[in-house]
C-alpha cells in the first residue's frame, strides 16, 4: 500500500507541474495586416533586393490577438532585404508585438510586380510566448517608380504541446505497471 501512495503522489507532482506549464502558456494567433509605401534599391521589382518602408500602417481584417489593431495604427518596419534572404530582427513592430523574420522566398517578380514568402516568430506584450508565424509581402506599380504600394500579411502556425501529452501519457503508463506489479501478484 505505501509503494501505491508514493506512484500517486509522483503521478499527481508531474501532472500539475504539466498543467500549470500549459496554463501559462499564451500563443499568439490570428493574421495581421500592414500596408504603405515602399522605396526599392532599383526602380525595377524585377531588379531590387532590398527595400524601406515608408507610412507603414495597419489594415485589416485583423483576428486573434491582433484583433485590437486597426486601420490607421502606425507600424515601426525596420529595412528589409530579401535577396539573398537575410534574418531580420524587428522587421515590424506594432501593439506590442514584433516579428523577427527567419527566412524569405521570392515567389514571384516582374518588372512591375514582387511577391516574397517566408517564416518569423511573432512576440506579443507580457503573457503570451513566442510563436512561429508564416508571412507574405507583396509590392506593385505599374510604373516600376519608388514609393510603390506594399502589403504585408502575417499568420501564426499551429504551436506544438512541447512533449507534455507524451510524458503524462509515460507517467500513467508507469503507474499501470507499478500497480500491476503490487497487484498482479496473487
Amino acid at each position: 500500500m505505501k509503494l501505491y501512495k508514493i506512484l500517486l503522489a509522483i503521478v499527481a507532482a508531474v501532472a500539475s507541474v504539466g498543467f500549470l506549464a500549459s496554463a501559462q502558456a499564451v500563443p499568439i494567433t490570428g493574421m495581421l495586416n500592414i500596408a504603405g509605401q515602399a522605396n526599392f534599391n532599383t526602380n525595377s521589382l524585377l531588379t531590387a533586393s532590398s527595400a524601406t518602408f515608408i507610412n507603414p500602417h495597419v489594415e485589416g481584417p485583423n483576428t486573434g490577438s491582433f484583433a485590437g489593431l486597426v486601420f490607421p495604427t502606425p507600424v515601426v518596419m525596420a529595412s528589409y532585404t530579401f535577396d539573398p534572404s537575410t534574418m531580420t530582427n524587428g522587421l515590424w513592430s506594432v501593439g506590442g508585438f514584433t516579428f523577427n523574420l527567419l527566412s524569405s522566398t521570392v515567389e514571384q517578380r516582374t518588372s512591375t510586380f514582387l511577391s516574397v514568402s517566408g517564416t518569423g516568430i511573432i512576440t506579443g506584450p507580457p503573457g503570451f510566448d513566442p510563436t512561429p508565424g508564416v508571412w507574405a509581402f507583396t509590392s506593385q506599380n505599374a510604373g516600376g517608380h519608388p514609393g510603390m504600394s506594399f502589403s504585408f500579411s502575417a499568420n501564426t502556425e499551429a504551436v506544438p504541446d512541447g512533449g507534455m501529452t507524451l510524458a503524462l501519457l509515460g507517467t500513467g503508463l508507469m503507474g499501470l505497471a507499478a500497480f500491476r506489479a503490487k497487484f498482479g501478484k496473487v
